[in-house]
């Protein structure tokens, strides 16, 4: 279990400040603030463990398992790797995309008047 305690320090109309905006509004008492210690306290607790620890912990036994299994070490070896450069891939994919068409102001007009193009070819216009 975590808490968190914390000691606030009361708003600014309370000390007396004559700000214009606050001199806009209508006069409010505030004598019941200024009788308590001129703070507020707020304690926070949180209790229980998160899904999303079980879901990972699970995750990590099934490749545990997978892995003790020995004839099942090469395609897991291999769909690692391919994972990897899945993302190496597609990472170099969007990064060349933000280039080309994203970055500067021609290229994105550019950018419109292609998906424009596409959108009245499919529909027939």
């Amino acid at each position: 279990m975590a808490s968190i305690i914390a000691s606030l320090p009361p708003p600014l109309a309370a000390h007396g400040r004559n700000n214009t905006f606050f001199s806009a509004l209508p006069k409010l008492p505030f004598s019941s603030i200024r009788e308590r210690q001129n703070r507020a306290s707020v304690v926070v607790k949180a209790t229980g463990e998160s899904s999303e620890s079980s879901n990972s912990l699970s995750i990590v036994k099934s490749v545990q398992n997978v892995w003790d299994n020995s004839e099942d070490r090469p395609g897991l070896v291999g769909l690692g790797f391919a994972a990897i450069v899945a993302f190496w891939a597609s990472s170099n994919l969007i990064t060349w995309f933000i280039y080309r068409y994203l970055l500067f102001k021609p290229d994105r007009e550019e950018l419109f008047q292609i998906v424009n193009k596409s959108i009245s070819d499919i529909l027939g216009q």
